[in-house]
């Protein structure tokens, strides 16, 4: 392994996740203008974001396990592969089914941000860890909160293909930084079999969950399609779960999952998604309603994005705390700490929600919880796998707040389509449904602290049962 200065790893693998979460805020200015640009429908049009989210949930445990098992370098390398060819390819189209293609191939690479942070333990001594994966983690956060006003200011003032060659040659960047700086430690899990049975099946159960998830609001809760494709993925999951159990070398071990501690951090994980995601849904919409809905501010893509980035930069100055906090009483306490720090800013939305620098307060109250909690979660997680899991515990947690964002947006979705007002020949969500929505952010962070505070301390050094039958485990960490 050839010597790196910690601090370069560290910016390197920060600036991947800033980059991966500005692919995700890429299209929003654009979602508007999608079915004129692609000449298509605002139905179908939507596939453009649904794709990415469905391929990277598919796809995140899939890349954490083969970093385990053929080195994480490696892997962070060829995701590079499908988040520059998807952003040249969507750069290129001219239709729906390209777009698609493209948002989709972008989606396969997010695994990007769990891996980095997987080899940060591989590759840095134990008392930088903590620091590292906080500001790795909350890199997604600076990502999502200068992500928005760049694609915006972007796409008004430069052609809208700008913005993904812009993400192309910023993707193509970082493997040139990851295979520059980034060492290639030994693979601990090297000569185990990848478990392609688990991971189709739950790729597909993933798709079938996920669809109705995001695209129920268009089909309808009740139609058969929905509640069809919603029971199979839970059959699908159960029998993917009977057949992770029975083998030796799985791709998920659900047995050290089951762990209380890896178990709860991972409930917990889906909990405080939904939390920061609802808000992050809801803010935005008050900010650009019209003001002559009475709550709405009126404000336009570009000046809503503006107001938004002191949330970002808020998770980023605070990660560095989270660790020395993490360090110094634990990441549980940083976990049960960040999770009431977001409820306090959704309660405090019952007074801040009448002007832009009100809810500019509670995108950085919710914000500095946000980049407490998730540079806590995988230091829970990686305490309490042994090494040659890490990459692959890491990513079914990042897997974990992603259904939990996804159950924000459908959740959310019906609660705001459901309170309602008419504001000339036009339906709009009613102040009473962002009430609601909030107080739902409010209710489930305080919930996620609640199962936080009961997530049990680490095992002793070399105390951790057998993970899988006949496998003697390696010591967690």
């Amino acid at each position: 392994m050839r010597e790196t200065h910690p601090t370069r790893i560290v910016a390197v693998l920060a600036f991947a996740g800033t980059v991966g979460a500005i692919m995700q805020t890429l299209v929003t200015p654009l979602i508007g203008e999608l079915p004129t640009m692609l000449h298509t429908s605002a139905s179908n049009a939507s596939w453009v974001i649904t794709a990415t989210l469905v391929s990277a949930a598919v796809f995140m445990p899939i890349s954490g396990r083969l970093g385990d098992l053929y080195g994480k370098r490696k892997v962070l390398l060829a995701c590079c592969v499908p988040l520059t060819g998807g952003s040249i390819l969507c750069a290129l189209a001219s239709s729906a089914p390209l777009m698609i293609a493209g948002r989709g191939l972008q989606g396969v690479g997010m695994g990007l941000v769990p891996l980095g942070i997987s080899l940060l333990r591989d590759v840095l001594p134990p008392r930088r860890l903590g620091s590292a994966i906080a500001i790795v983690s909350a890199s997604m956060g600076i990502g999502g909160g200068i992500g928005l006003p760049v694609s915006a200011a972007v796409a008004e003032y430069a052609s809208w293909r700008a913005l993904f060659w812009g993400s192309a040659v910023l993707t193509a960047l970082i493997a040139v930084l990851i295979w520059l700086v980034v060492p290639a430690p030994a693979s601990l899990a090297s000569g185990e079999r990848f478990d392609y049975v688990g991971a189709v099946g739950l790729g597909t159960a993933l798709v079938c969950l996920l669809l109705p998830v995001t695209k129920g609001a268009d089909w309808g809760w009740g139609d058969p399609l929905t509640l069809g494709l919603l029971a199979a993925a839970a059959v699908l999951l159960l029998a993917w779960g009977w057949w992770e159990l029975r083998i030796t070398q799985p791709l998920v071990d659900l047995r050290v999952t089951a762990r209380a501690r890896v178990l709860l951090t991972n409930v917990s994980s889906l909990l405080i998604g939904f939390a920061m995601y609802a808000q992050a849904l809801i803010v935005p919409q008050l900010m650009q309603l019209p003001e002559a809905t009475g709550y709405g501010l009126g404000l336009s893509m570009l000046e809503m994005g503006l107001w938004m980035v002191p949330g970002g930069l808020m998770m980023m100055a605070v990660s560095p705390l989270g660790g020395k906090l993490s360090a110094a009483r634990g990441p549980k306490f940083t976990l049960v700490l960040g999770a009431l720090v977001i409820a306090v800013g959704y309660g405090s939305s019952m007074f801040l929600l009448s002007t832009a620098w009100g809810l500019m307060i509670v995108a950085i109250v919710c914000s500095g919880g946000v980049g407490l909690a998730y540079g806590a979660m995988p230091a829970l997680v990686m305490s309490a796998v042994p090494p040659s899991e890490t990459a692959s515990a890491n990513s079914f947690n990042t897997l974990m707040r992603s259904l939990g964002t996804s159950a924000a947006a459908a959740v959310v979705g019906v609660v705001l389509s459901q309170l309602t007002i008419t504001v000339g020949p036009y339906t709009l969500p009613s102040e009473t449904g962002f009430r609601t929505g909030m107080l739902v952010g409010c209710g489930l962070a305080l919930v996620a602290a609640a199962v936080a505070a009961t997530i049990p301390g680490p095992r002793p050094h070399g105390d951790a049962p057998e993970t899988r039958p006949g496998v003697k485990a390696e010591a967690a960490a």
